[in-house]
């Protein structure tokens, strides 16, 4: 059957994992650099779209046109883009260097909080305007009225649009690997490439971005049946 296939011109590609599995150290690296990446972009970028969302809705017209400019701006233009805003012309502009790392958690921090504030600002809009005279009458804070009485219910509607955003930073900070971050991506190219075995290599790293996606999706579902719980 080889033999045939090779006289007819096809291409017979011989499966084997082995090679691949024995960088899996090297992929296992990439997975926590990526990780990284994600996990300090959400550490900043979540208090800042909180604070974005807020500032779209206040009262003072110029802090709210700022804050919804920005808004827009960075959900309407490429990441890629902005990566190589951060990276390359932010350093000239500010006379510093950038380190990769930097400029990778940067730009996704501030990229996704503008989904963040948008997704923020829509969950506290969804809440009945009546909760807020009514809080207000009582005697309690702007603060403590979003603390304690709106944002608790905001966030079961915020749950399934805050998990699409999670999943969607995950996928896209495989881009980072273009200024030579070893996150996951950058990492499969080179296991690819030395192992030569290039289908098996990035079967096995989309399994790994499954995996990783939908232990994500799995738990912000649960998150979400336990506050419709909550709520009844």
């Amino acid at each position: 059957m080889h033999a045939d296939n090779n006289r007819k011109g096809r291409i017979v590609h011989e499966w084997d994992f082995a090679a691949t599995l024995a960088d899996m150290e090297l992929l296992m690296l990439g997975l926590w650099n990526t990780l990284q990446v994600f996990v300090l972009a959400l550490v900043f970028g979540i208090p800042l779209g909180l604070g974005l969302a807020l500032g779209r809705m206040s009262r003072i017209p110029v802090l709210s046109q700022v804050c919804l400019f920005l808004i827009e701006f960075f959900r309407t233009t490429p990441p890629l883009v902005q990566l190589f805003w951060f990276f390359f012309a932010l350093p000239i502009l500010i006379s510093a260097q950038m380190t990769p790392f930097v400029a990778s958690v940067l730009t996704f921090s501030i990229q996704s909080s503008a989904f963040f504030a948008e997704i923020f600002r829509g969950g506290i809009n969804s809440i009945d305007k009546g909760q807020w005279e009514a809080a207000r009458a009582v005697g309690l804070s702007p603060l403590n009225v979003l603390r304690d009485i709106i944002f608790p219910q905001a966030i079961r509607k915020i749950l399934p649009p805050l998990a699409g955003q999670f999943i969607t930073l995950i996928k896209d900070s495989a881009i980072v690997s273009l200024i030579s971050i070893q996150e996951l991506t950058f990492l499969a190219t080179e296991v690819a490439s030395t192992t030569t075995k290039v289908f098996e290599t990035w079967i096995i790293v989309g399994a790994m971005y499954f995996v990783l996606c939908y232990s994500f999706a799995t738990l912000f579902g649960h998150l979400e049946k336990r506050a419709m719980r909550t709520r009844r």
